[in-house]
């Protein structure tokens, strides 16, 4: 249970819908526990409950094809220090905003690789493990998605990469 946050936070990654994002991590422990027989007591416990997320949000995406996904709206942050300064933190939200958004914009393979290793802060291996493709891919993967970020973060941008 210790790594529910980060499930769901990959999930959503993947789904873009928190309802979806949280029946995914639902579905995942369920098959976590219906195949725990199969995970030794020195395996990465971690990055098999991963592993088995992502092959469920693979099989969701073969079963029905993506549907038209709603923008979820912004969480709204927790009462405020009221010492705090209220433009600063309003600076912060919106930052974290359009980062959010430049990565919802990403597509689905560049979104996996950002949320495993700079979020969630696996390995090259382990997400190479997860995804089910070559480490290499992922640094290439990775590589992309941070050009595309930087580009549709830069001052002016219109969030297709540079102006």
């Amino acid at each position: 249970m210790a790594c529910v946050d980060g499930l769901f936070g990959f999930a959503y990654a993947l789904s873009r819908n928190r309802a979806v994002a949280q029946d995914l991590v639902q579905e995942a422990y369920v098959r976590a526990l219906a195949a725990r027989h199969k995970a030794a007591p020195d395996d990465n416990i971690r990055g098999w409950l991963f592993t088995i997320l992502h092959n469920v949000w693979k099989n969701e995406v073969r079963r029905r094809r993506p549907e038209a996904l709603e923008d979820s709206p912004a969480l709204i942050e927790a009462l405020a220090d009221p010492g705090a300064d209220p433009e600063r933190l309003l600076g912060r939200r919106e930052a974290a905003d359009r980062l959010r958004g430049a990565i919802e914009a990403l597509p689905a393979p560049f979104r996996e690789v950002v949320a495993l290793r700079c979020v969630e802060g696996f390995s090259y291996r382990e997400v190479a493990t997860i995804l089910g493709c070559p480490a290499g891919t992922v640094m290439s993967r990775l590589a992309r998605a941070r050009s595309l970020l930087r580009g549709s973060l830069e001052p002016g941008a219109n969030g297709r990469g540079r102006p």
